[in-house]
């Protein structure tokens, strides 16, 4: 059973909405999920984690692609080791501390990474093809209006606002 099928009719809308949202970014995930395993043979998180480093070419500190993936740090070390044994990205040692570590992607994760993040692409552009660009644009700017609504009101904040 979805989301969604635990609304009724007699269910604020917005909660029918919210229902909704959770059900289709379900949905998504899922097809995202299974197309990593297939094609590359990954996960979303190891992807997820290479996304971060692609972002940052001089890499990130440990702490820091916990923080941005929300994450514990035992789980992005988990992750982190296996694509170490992969070549796909590396660990270089901080300056004056010894026990710091910069996770860099490596030309070879670079390139895998840049294969994975275009179909990607393709796989979410998909996901919305029932609808005209005009509407994704609408719905773009509507959730935008929802989303602004937590950034304006800061007794609302999360640990999301910051990422």
């Amino acid at each position: 059973m979805d989301m969604e099928a635990r609304g009724h009719s007699e269910h604020p809308e917005a909660l029918r909405l919210w229902l909704r949202m959770l059900t289709l970014t379900q949905l998504i995930e899922k097809q995202v999920r299974t197309q990593l395993r297939e094609q590359f043979g990954t996960t979303l998180p190891r992807f997820d984690l290479m996304a971060q480093l692609e972002r940052k070419p001089d890499g990130l500190k440990m702490n820091e692609l916990s923080r941005r993936m929300m994450v514990t740090g035992g789980n992005v070390t988990g992750i982190t080791d296996q694509l170490v044994a992969e070549g796909l990205v590396e660990r270089i040692e901080v300056e004056g501390d010894r026990r710091a570590y910069r996770v860099c992607l490596t030309t070879r994760g670079r390139s895998l990474f840049a294969d994975m993040a275009r179909q990607h692409e393709g796989w979410i552009v998909a996901a919305f093809e029932g609808l005209s660009p005009a509407e994704v644009e609408a719905l773009h700017q509507l959730l935008g209006k929802v989303k602004q609504h937590y950034h304006l009101d800061t007794s609302l904040e999360t640990p999301l606002e910051s990422a």
